[in-house]
């Protein structure tokens, strides 16, 4: 049975999108050497954070967003045997598109 995840506050769910296996140059980059692509695209958000007034505040992103996010951005998490981030909405540095 799948586990259903809600992210809470202005925290989303982030899948990243795989890099590149090749230079321009057409090097093959082997595993080991690759950096974690810090472009993902938006799984899941939460309702929103709350003002000094306690009014809830939406995110700026929806699911389906594809993102640009810090290289140290999130917490890694396996949902339903997928690798996922779970991030607050202020370290998203924007939106591609």
């Amino acid at each position: 049975m799948a586990t259903t995840f809600r992210p809470l506050h202005d925290r989303v769910v982030v899948r990243r999108v795989d890099s590149e296996e090749k230079t321009k140059g057409g090097i093959i980059i082997p595993d080991t050497a690759k950096e974690k692509p810090q472009e993902g695209e938006i799984v899941s958000v939460g309702p929103g954070a709350r003002d000094d007034s306690g009014k809830v505040v939406p995110l700026d992103v929806k699911a389906g967003d594809r993102v640009l996010f810090g290289k140290w951005s999130g917490t890694e998490v396996k949902l339903n045997g997928e690798d996922l981030l779970i991030m607050k909405e202020s370290d998203i540095m924007g939106v591609i598109g």
